[in-house]
């Protein structure tokens, strides 16, 4: 019988492989960590993308971190500090005016477009709070595993669900439904006049998602941005000092404090099985390790079709997994500053808190929902909006250890470009760059001359780096099909993959993609469990 290298073997150090593995390290198991790429972290890291200029060069911002993975894993001891923004949003608006959302900017602002829209606030997010209380609880909760059929009244009934849902009264109950079943567009149109409110609001709704704010399902994907705090506040948005890679390196200290075994440019080329059970990898080096416990934080579709061979999967996994809905829409840039931005609506390059707010490029749902068609149709180029929308945040404005000294780092967060297009993207994204460089510009005049450097990544930049399968942010889309019991496949929601002893614990798992930790620690609970462990913490 050949020798077990470790007790488990987690595929993939970004930041839920980094936390699956420091919990099942905590209770005392023998773990390694396998990371294709030189450093760990994912989409969640810190890299100089220009001479001097350093960004979170994927994931930008910081929310959704689950607090108590936060201080299971002693992150704050590890470096961690998150700031907060001054207030969440600045919407430059076509006539010169700007919209600010958050902070000291409440009802007062909205007041100034809408005296309803004002008095009705405090009522949506009354509403939104009461939901996602009940929601938050079972976002640590391993869904039930139906594998025959499954439909949303199903993991409404389910006792763990139903249990939280009595904390509900029969209108919050509704308020749910809706949030899980209509468009976000719908839903603001029914609680909202005002333009740029709603923009403000729905943009949660397309980030990440390509489809249209009017899209069904797309209320969910606004929901699943508002389920995070930062430093204790609900809802609210910051930047890890550092960067996101501070984030995961924290989380690494963590991992080798345990004595977690972290192998890096280590790249995984496949599942090794044997009689139907995943007893190891082989790296594309050529070695090979062995344990009882193969758990992956890649994207479902990645390790289905490229890791594990096809003859170890029935057919109904291959075709399905064939058809797993991958693919945001999203342009990623990083781009080094020699200055401010200068708002047509907000004059001047000296620092304002409206440059440490996330700048929103894009004033309604219809701007909104345009810039989806238009990408979709491919109708006026290889499939992208002429239009796009950008969420500018300039993280250097909050951490200053990220550029040199006057200077500035900027993440544009565009949507909506085709996860394909054709030709390719490698002939198309410089062409896409500029375009989102020349959007700023159109509100921010010095914005193009100030650039110094950028980095762009296309979707398939996205894909070929962090493995985000079309770019796809959340490691699957988030719509009922795909969410919950059936997040990635339906008998996969448990966390237990299709081979005995492979597990999933990664964002296409439940409760699906951000950075919260929560699919890392929920699979560490099933397979600690599996092996008659607890869960330590």
């Amino acid at each position: 019988m050949m020798r077990n290298d470790a007790d488990v073997l987690v595929i993939g150090g970004g930041h839920n492989g980094l936390v699956c593995a420091a919990y099942l390290a905590g209770a005392g198991l023998k773990v390694t960590v396998l990371e294709r790429r030189a450093l760990v972290g994912g989409a969640a890291v810190t890299e100089e993308f220009h001479p001097g200029f350093r960004n979170s060069v994927a994931s930008y911002t910081v929310s959704l971190l689950n607090p108590r993975v936060i201080r299971e894993l002693r992150l704050a001891e590890h470096g961690l500090r998150v700031v907060e923004r001054p207030y969440s949003n600045f919407l430059p608006l076509p006539d010169g005016d700007a919209f600010r959302l958050g902070g000291t900017h409440g009802q007062a602002e909205v007041a100034r477009w809408s005296t309803r829209d004002a008095e009705r606030l405090p009522q949506y997010y009354g509403m939104l709070d009461r939901v996602v209380q009940v929601l938050r609880v079972l976002m640590d909760r391993t869904p039930p595993n139906i594998s025959d059929r499954f439909v949303f009244a199903d993991w409404l009934a389910s006792y763990a669900v139903a249990k939280q849902l009595r904390h509900l009264d029969m209108r919050g109950r509704r308020d749910l439904l809706d949030l899980f079943t209509r468009s976000a567009g719908e839903l603001l149109d029914h609680w909202f006049e005002g333009e740029p409110l709603k923009a403000a609001l729905g943009w949660d709704s397309v980030v990440g998602n390509f489809a249209s704010p009017y899209t069904a399902g797309s209320a969910y994907v606004l929901l699943h941005h508002v389920f995070g705090e930062t430093n204790g506040k609900p809802g609210v948005w910051g930047h890890a000092i550092g960067g996101m890679g501070a984030i995961t390196q924290a989380m690494r200290a963590e991992c080798e404090s345990r004595g977690v075994r972290i192998e890096t440019d280590a790249a995984v080329a496949q599942v090794l099985v044997a009689d139907g059970k995943a007893v190891g990898v082989a790296l594309e080096d050529g070695r090979e390790f062995r344990a009882p416990v193969v758990t992956s934080n890649l994207n479902p579709k990645l390790l289905y079709t490229k890791l594990v061979a096809p003859t170890h999967l029935d057919d109904d996994t291959r075709e399905r997994i064939a058809r797993h809905r991958n693919g945001s829409g999203t342009f990623r840039m990083n781009v080094a500053l020699s200055e401010l931005p200068d708002f047509s609506a907000a004059p001047g390059t000296q620092l304002q808190p409206h440059h440490q707010s996330g700048i929103l490029v894009g004033h309604s749902l219809h701007y909104f929902e345009n810039a989806y068609f238009d990408a979709k149709s491919k109708a006026h180029n290889a499939g992208w909006s002429r239009r796009p929308i950008v969420e500018l945040v300039i993280s250097s404005t909050l951490d200053d250890t990220l550029a040199p000294p006057g200077q500035h780092v900027a993440s544009l967060f565009c949507q909506h470009v085709h996860p394909e297009v054709d030709g390719g993207w490698d002939a198309h994204r410089d062409t896409v760059a500029k375009l989102m460089i020349d959007t700023v510009d159109a509100v921010a005049p010095n914005f193009a001359r100030s650039v110094l450097g950028h980095e762009a990544l296309s979707p398939l930049d996205l894909e070929r780096r962090f493995g985000l399968v079309g770019g796809d942010i959340f490691h699957g889309a988030l719509g009922l099909d795909q969410m919950f019991s059936a997040r990635p496949l339906l008998g996969q929601g448990s966390y237990r993959g299709a081979l005995r002893g492979l597990y999933l614990c990664g964002s296409g798992s439940h409760p699906g993609g951000g950075v919260t930790g929560l699919p890392g620690r929920n699979a560490a609970r099933e397979i600690l469990k599996d092996l008659g462990r607890r869960l330590p913490g």
